[in-house]
Order: structure tokens, then C-alpha cells, then sequence
């Protein structure tokens, strides 16, 4: 279990994985599909961002009205060729106004992504992190409250120089032992940056 100073946790969000860019407002799932068409609430927030052009790393979710992420409606989503319910939770940010920012490190990365999402958008909402706490006590409160599980991210290192398949190598995922779409505000109170959001 990653636990130390070193690393950050992130809810691990039961959804699909996108990359999203804001020039051209483009969206990006990790079989290199084109989805902004199809994705409407994304696209209009992406193009409310202060930015000439920024490309996010998030999770595209669909979560019902108690705020748990729904699974088999955001893959219902595919095959109904797109919805206006799903948002992105963004947990990382890659460029901004074509400055590559990959050779940042995750901490400094995450800083600089709080403050471009600095207001809540029906489609775009910040991924939430908890830090200064123990990885056993984290992994195990998702346990117990049934989610998907939680994903590690040391907090100093950078981004691969060439676009990566899946998770980076010093992400860690940890999945719970039950899995179940998660409940955002249940971490609320221990999160950095005190927003409904996450990963």
C-alpha cells in the first residue's frame, strides 16, 4: 500500500476515461475516438475556460441526483451515440496555451488545474485529492463505503515526455474489494481543496 508524504489520493471514478482539449473543443477517449459532438455538457465547459487552449486528463462520468457516479448509464451512453449528462472530472492538466506542462511535477500540476477550475460547471468539475493522511486508512474508508477504490499519484514526479496508454507507472490503482460507482462528498471534509469533484 503507497503511503508516505510522497503520494496523494484520488477517488477512483467507475466511468471512462477522456482527453480533452479546448482549442477546437475536442474529446478524446483512450481508443483515440472522437467524442465532442457527442458530449455537449464537456464541450460547452471547455469553452468557458479563461484559456487560449488547455488539454485535461479526467474521467467522463453520469451520476445520479444523490451523487453517486452510475456505470452502466455512462456505457449505455456509447451506444446511445451520447448525453448531455455526462461531465468530466478532471484530475489532470497537460497544457495550457501551448506550453507543454508535462515536465511539471504532479504537484505543481495539480496547483496550477485547482486554479483553472476554480468554479464549479455542470460539465467540469475538479477531481478531488487527500493528502497528508495514511494510504491504509484511506483504502480502507473506501472500502467501507463501497467505492470503486482509490487511485495513488506521487506527488513529485512528472508526466511521460510522449503520450501514455492508460495510467501512468507512478500512478498506483487500488481497487476496493466490492466495486461500486463512489459518492464524491463523503471525503469533502479531509480534501485540499474543500470542492465537490474527482479520480
Amino acid at each position: 500500500m503507497p503511503t508516505g508524504p510522497q503520494w496523494a489520493y484520488e477517488i477512483k471514478h467507475d466511468g471512462f476515461r477522456f482527453i480533452c482539449h479546448r482549442e477546437r473543443v475536442r474529446v478524446f477517449s483512450r481508443t483515440g475516438y472522437e467524442w465532442g459532438a457527442q458530449l455537449p455538457a464537456i464541450a460547452a465547459a471547455l469553452r468557458t475556460l479563461p484559456v487560449r487552449s488547455v488539454i485535461l486528463d479526467g474521467e467522463g462520468v453520469i451520476c445520479g441526483p444523490d451523487g453517486v457516479s452510475d456505470f452502466d448509464r455512462m456505457r449505455g451512453m456509447f451506444s446511445r451515440k451520447g448525453s448531455s449528462d455526462v461531465f468530466l472530472y478532471a484530475f489532470d492538466v497537460l497544457e495550457v496555451d501551448d506550453c507543454d506542462l508535462r515536465a511539471l511535477r504532479w504537484d505543481t500540476r495539480r496547483a496550477l488545474l485547482t486554479q483553472l477550475l476554480d468554479r464549479r460547471q455542470d460539465g467540469l468539475r475538479l477531481s478531488e485529492h487527500v493528502e497528508d493522511m495514511d494510504g491504509a486508512v484511506i483504502f480502507q474508508r473506501a472500502c467501507v463505503m463501497v467505492l470503486e477504490g482509490i487511485v495513488a499519484k506521487r506527488r513529485q514526479r512528472r508526466r511521460a515526455p510522449l503520450p501514455e496508454a492508460g495510467c501512468p507507472r507512478h500512478w498506483q490503482r487500488l481497487p476496493a474489494a466490492a466495486r461500486r460507482p463512489c459518492v464524491q462528498p463523503a471525503l469533502r471534509s479531509r480534501t485540499r481543496q474543500g470542492r465537490r469533484g474527482s479520480s
